[in-house]
């Protein structure tokens, strides 16, 4: 089992061997050093879940300590290549890290807008009313962050089912909120990262054919395990008000980031990669609607170990060599969504976003998915796992939620059956230029 999780390509198909020499530096059975320290610091973190943003931390030393050393970067040796590399990594970390405590922000807020408390009473009360809730919970996740929308399912389901939530249920509020997200470039940090590096959300929006699909085999059969388990015993409270003010907070917020985005890449591609403008906009917006709404601070503060914690796995993985990769493949967008069910999906998608030319609508759902099918395969599962203490087994989770993985392999393989695989450079419809890199990759 250690042979397994020693190296995560192993676990993907097509990604068994590596390709040419591994890299400047030595390369045990073939596998650059690099991507064993990476694998090592992925089995950490799903190992120690209380540790992980230390288990990070040293991910990141250990790699650029051993760059720096020995192998050095693309832009130099030592320090100065290090240096090099950050200044031209910094953009991305930058947007991300303002991406992810905006976006805090606006999930509380929609969350203490009510209008999450006011959704129960439009369900009918038998099964059709769990897969709703469901449904409403992917449609949740589409624009406000995946954490969220799990932890609103969950404390909907607490209240509809008088606190008795079925193991397989609590696999579909996840698997639910994470394919919402997985065809929106707001939805999840994995499709935002894909916006971010130039993405069109039209490409990654293409993955709604199969996270409809998956929400449907998922969805059915987890409401009826819920209902022979416990049927909807509870409806909303009738004297709920609406927060207009927080929604007009949480609309603005995602205007300035769309907007932003669409015309720096449209108009301004030139410069896109010197300045975090996505970022910045957030915050703008964060601070025009100060007067709007007293914003939650403390979520902020809340989030910045989490957050700090994905840019470490960002920057490790952003050092990794990937040209030593084979090219990306459905099989290997397949594969990614399946190692991301015990690997972070964080750093799988910042390793695809450097290796580039995937079909971006594949590798947003299985990435964004594909976690789904273990408690721990996602942040979403946690959160979940968190409120509902007896969903941390990975036995009952597989054994009741088996409808999870179920829907991964259906949804997956019926996408490419309909729209086949189309890779691209992330940057081809974002008007701006694409990478020497990317326009080597075969399929052009």
């Amino acid at each position: 089992m250690m042979t397994a999780f020693a190296f995560p390509p192993l676990l993907v198909p097509g990604l068994a061997t590596v390709s040419g020499s591994a890299s400047a530096g030595p390369a045990p059975f073939g596998i650059p050093v690099e991507f064993i320290l990476f694998a090592l610091t992925l089995l950490g973190v799903a190992l120690f879940h209380h540790k992980t943003f230390y288990v990070a931390l040293c991910g990141v030393v250990s790699v650029a300590v051993y760059k720096i050393v020995f192998t050095g970067f693309k832009t130099g040796t030592g320090l100065a290549g290090f240096a090099g590399h950050m200044g031209h990594e910094w953009v991305t970390l930058a947007n991300l890290f303002c991406l992810l405590l905006g976006f805090a922000i606006l999930a509380r807020h929609f969350e203490d807008s009510k209008v999450p408390e006011t959704l129960p009473r439009f369900l009918p009360n038998d099964w059709k009313g769990a897969f709703l809730m469901l449904a409403m919970v992917w449609f949740i996740s589409s624009f406000l962050d995946n954490i969220a929308a799990a932890l609103i399912g969950g404390a909907m389901a607490h209240k509809l089912f008088k606190g008795r939530v079925h193991i397989g249920y609590l696999a579909a509020i996840v698997a639910a909120s994470n394919a919402g997200g997985a065809f929106s470039v707001v939805g999840d940090t994995t499709t935002t990262m894909m916006w971010i590096a130039g993405a069109h959300p039209k490409v990654v929006f293409e993955a709604v054919i199969a996270s409809v699909i998956a929400l449907f085999i998922s969805g059915i059969i987890a409401a009826k395990q819920q209902h022979a388990y416990q049927p909807i015993a509870a409806d909303a409270e009738e004297n709920v008000k609406i927060d207009w003010g927080r929604i007009a907070v949480v609309a603005l917020i995602l205007v300035f980031a769309m907007v932003t985005n669409i015309v720096i890449n449209k108009f301004y591609h030139q410069i896109a990669d010197s300045f975090p403008f996505i970022g910045v906009a957030v915050w703008l917006a964060v601070l025009v609607t100060i007067p709007v709404r007293r914003h939650p601070w403390h979520v902020v503060k809340e989030s910045l170990m989490g957050t700090f914690f994905l840019l470490f796995l960002v920057t490790c993985a952003s050092m990794m060599p990937v040209e030593k990769l084979p090219p990306p493949s459905t099989l290997t967008a397949f594969g990614l969504g399946a190692v991301s069910a015990v690997f972070d999906n964080i750093p799988l998608t910042a390793l695809a976003i450097k290796q580039d030319n995937y079909d971006w609508g594949f590798l947003a759902f299985g990435v964004g998915f594909g976690g789904s099918m273990l408690w721990f395969g996602s942040s979403a599962g946690v959160a979940i796992s968190n409120m509902y203490g007896e969903a941390k087994s990975a036995g009952r989770w597989l054994r009741h939620g088996w409808h999870v993985a179920l829907a991964y392999v259906v949804a997956f393989w019926t996408m490419a059956t309909i729209l086949g695989w189309h890779p691209e450079p992330i940057k081809k419809h974002s008007g701006r230029p694409e990478t020497p890199a990317a326009a080597a990759q075969p399929g052009h």
